[in-house]
């Protein structure tokens, strides 16, 4: 895994194509949110895996990426009814087929894993990232995945570095870090949290 190089006096985050912060959403059309910015967002989080610095964050990062490239596939194949990921979605299942749909719902799955870990790992200054995945994990993938996968990500829980170690990789200047990150996955919550809410509904179930 190669971890992108950080300017001096910059942080991981600014390394990042997209951020969440700069993912577009429609308030006036559904909380819509934009296709093409997401899928960027997504796939540059998945940098952080990279970060945690250990090979068994390799099957959390790979299953996050399929995931993404599911839901690109659908947005080539039907360009035209996937500029939003809500209109993604409702526009496969008239289809009736859910691969891409199934792909966001897990991709969102796995967001919102990597949100909470991180924002309580933030919160709490005395805990370890190892507590703070593993707590997240229980919350969110962990009650979806089957006997085979669970063993695979608890793998991945354990091998999380210090904080001490974890942090300075994200950037010199601690303080920005700590902002910056703060302002980001506040901006991922705010997404997981709409399509939370709009695949809980009917018309986004198969």
């Amino acid at each position: 895994m190669s971890t992108p190089t950080i300017p001096p006096g910059g942080t991981l985050l600014q390394t990042f194509k997209k951020s969440f912060v700069d993912v577009p959403i429609d308030a006036d059309n559904d909380n819509a949110i934009s296709t093409t910015e997401f899928l960027d967002a997504a796939e540059s989080l998945t940098t952080m895996f990279d970060v945690l610095g250990s090979v068994a964050f390799s099957p959390v990062k790979s299953d996050m990426l399929g995931n993404v490239k599911k839901i690109r596939e659908r947005q080539l194949a039907a360009p035209a009814e996937s500029e939003t990921l809500q209109a993604l979605v409702i526009n496969e299942l008239k289809t009736k087929k859910h691969t891409a749909t199934e792909g966001l719902l897990w991709l969102n799955r796995g967001l919102e894993f990597t949100c909470i870990a991180l924002s309580q790992n933030l919160a709490q200054e005395s805990e370890e990232l190892s507590a703070s995945f593993r707590n997240a994990y229980g919350s969110t993938l962990k009650p979806h995945h089957g006997i085979l996968i669970k063993p695979v990500f608890s793998a991945a829980m354990s091998a999380c570095p210090y904080r001490k170690d974890f942090y300075p990789k994200l950037g010199d200047d601690q303080a920005k870090v700590t902002t910056e990150l703060r302002t980001y996955l506040a901006a991922l919550e705010k997404i997981v949290g709409i399509l939370k809410g709009f695949q809980s509904r009917k018309e986004a179930k198969w």
